[in-house]
């Protein structure tokens, strides 16, 4: 037979592809790697797909050994075309091989590479000729089953994933978790939940794993309810599966149901008590339900089982803070803190015990030891918090340009910390200027808007506090804040209290419980004249608070409806909490006298 042709073929790649130093690309040696997706061809030479050349059409051969010519020109061929990043080209090579040679490990390749440049046709094509030549290989039928749940075979998938679990039933779980994970990314979800629900009623094997995934895929699409009716089906089945037992916890917990969790954890961990899971999620339970006591006793368990895991001592320090047992937190933490991988997480909480102490110095002190990339910027926040509070605003400004400079992401959120911080220090301006610099960058930030409208107000910028506001609510028309502050000001206006009225009645109906909104709807009923309205709205509030603001609007109010000693005792008893409230002042600067 002449081999003009494919030499031919042969000649063209290699002219085009001289001197090529480039590393073959590594296929993946297993369904796993197939997650990463199909390789970018969009760089180097590759080629369309739609464009790709055609090897010559061979006549049919009678099997050869790997030594026959014929069969050397076809590895060569696959070779170069892998190194030119030609996969098509290179799945007809591997596909030809397979053919002649009738070799499963050249369709094997010519499945992968199928799968690689995302083409169902090939891989359902390799991946039978795969199965044909070698019937009881997992890989083959893992991949036959994902190209039917891939294209919505239902029929396919479920002959597939039924051979898999008659080759390899102990590990039909893995395999079951494996496909669903991949295509979970892709979102289908609901399809591979109704190809095991098929399944499930064609087999008597295995249904307990089969309903466990379907749990979890349940899950997955935020159906808890039929997850949860998948983990009752998989427990009736293997009533002490811990993998379902955890899962039907979580359930619980998630749903709030902290009683029914206890009840579940406790017999879980009777069943299984060297389960550290099942400790964990009962811990965070009895953490939910103020139960601290219980809690710390399972993680005393959990250190004891496992002590060199440092989230179980985190967990049990935090607790004892919780119990106000701070020295018992001190302690596990300094011991905590000798750990380099623990050091940076023990010294952030150590640092916020020296802080519930008022020990601001000392607090600073561990925060600055804070290395830790998740904690880091938590701890440099907290230190600037302290700063303020110390009033060392030299200091908290040069940590602010530091901040800034090495999180540039989170520019929005220093920036507004150094306009609260001008704002603080009475350079109202100053603020106002940096806000709206922010703005520019950022016009529709609702915090920059709200942040700017409340230093306008300061400024007396009415028309500048008005139009933030409205801009807030008219993004975010519920947003409880701006309707309190657009209403709440409109109200030194007498020409616009209906309009006052139409926001703050919006607000009260949102959060009809919060003091602040409860005192600016009984001050709008003051303005209307509605004086016992507003009584009742104010005294509520005032109950719930005790703002000098509020007890200045209620004794204004009980002054007015001729309730002078009520108001004096008020004012007396807001003044002590309070002795250099503004609005106290203002109130016995104007009746008191």
């Amino acid at each position: 037979m002449s081999k003009l042709p494919f030499l031919s073929f042969i000649g063209v790649i290699l002219l085009n592809g001289c001197a090529i130093d480039s590393e073959k690309v590594q296929l993946p040696d297993s369904l796993e790697h197939e997650k990463a997706g199909a390789l970018d061809n969009s760089t180097g030479e590759s080629e369309a797909i739609s464009a790709t050349p055609q090897l010559p059409k061979l006549p049919p051969l009678e099997p050869k050994t790997a030594i026959d010519p014929d069969v050397m020109y076809l590895l060569l061929a696959a070779d170069i075309a892998m190194q030119r990043q030609q996969y098509s080209l290179a799945y007809e090579a591997y596909m030809e091989l397979s053919k002649r040679v009738h070799d499963p490990k050249f369709s094997e390749q010519a499945a992968k590479l199928a799968l690689q440049i995302k083409d169902s046709r090939k891989t359902n094509d390799a991946v039978s000729m795969w199965i044909n030549q070698e019937p009881k290989n997992v890989t083959a039928r893992k991949l036959a089953a994902l190209s039917a749940l891939r294209g919505h075979d239902k029929s396919v998938a479920v002959k597939q994933l039924s051979a898999l679990l008659t080759a390899e039933p102990e590990n039909f779980e893995n395999a079951l978790l494996e496909l669903s994970s991949i295509l979970q990314k892709e979102g289908k979800e609901k399809f591979i939940y109704d190809a095991l629900e098929s399944l499930s009623t064609k087999t008597n094997s295995n249904k307990a794993v089969i309903y466990f995934v379907q749990s979890l895929l349940s899950m997955q699409m935020k159906n808890n309810v039929q997850a949860e009716n998948k983990v009752k089906q998989t427990l009736q089945l293997q009533p002490d599966w811990e993998h379902p037992l955890l899962i039907q916890a979580q359930l619980a917990f998630m749903a709030g149901g902290f009683c029914r969790v206890k009840l579940l954890l406790n017999d879980a961990v009777l069943k299984h008590p060297n389960n550290a899971p099942f400790k964990k999620l009962l811990a965070q339970t009895l953490i939910k339900t103020s139960d601290y006591e219980s809690a710390a006793g399972l993680y005393e368990l959990l250190i004891n089982q496992s002590p060199k895991e440092g989230d179980n001592y985190i967990a049990l320090a935090l607790i004892n803070l919780e119990l106000n047992k701070d020295e018992n937190a001190q302690t596990i933490l300094k011991t905590l803190s000798e750990q380099p991988q623990w050091e940076s997480a023990a010294n952030f909480y150590l640092g916020k015990i020296e802080e519930k102490h008022n020990n601001s110095a000392a607090a600073i002190a561990l925060f600055d030891k804070v290395s830790d990339q998740q904690l880091s910027l938590e701890a440099a926040v907290s230190s600037i918090n302290l700063l303020v509070k110390e009033r060392q605003f030299d200091q908290v400004d040069s940590r602010l340009n530091v901040l800034l400079q090495k999180y540039p992401q989170q520019k929005l959120r220093f920036v507004l910390m150094q306009a609260s911080l001008y704002s603080q220090q009475n350079q109202q301006e100053k603020s106002f200027n940096l806000l709206s610099e922010l703005l520019l960058q950022f016009p529709d930030e609702k915090d920059v808007l709200y942040t700017r409208a409340l230093v306008a107000e300061h400024l007396g910028r009415l028309d500048v506090l008005e139009t933030d506001l409205k801009k807030i609510i008219a993004k975010y028309p519920d947003d409880v804040d701006a309707l309190n502050a657009l209403g709440y000001k409109l109200l030194d206006d007498a020409s616009r209290y209906h309009e006052a009225e139409k926001y703050l009645q919006h607000a009260i109906k949102l959060r009809p419980n919060e003091p602040a909104i409860m005192d600016s709807f009984g001050w709008l009923q003051f303005r209307l004249g509605k004086y016992p309205q507003a009584l009742v709205y104010l005294q509520s509030a005032y109950e719930k608070q005790n703002s000098g603001e509020i007890a200045a609007h209620l004794c204004e109010v009980l002054w007015s409806m001729g309730r002078k000693e009520e108001a004096q005792q008020v004012f007396d008893s807001a003044l002590k909490l309070s002795p250099d409230d503004i609005d106290l002042m203002d109130f016995k600067r104007r009746f008191l006298k």
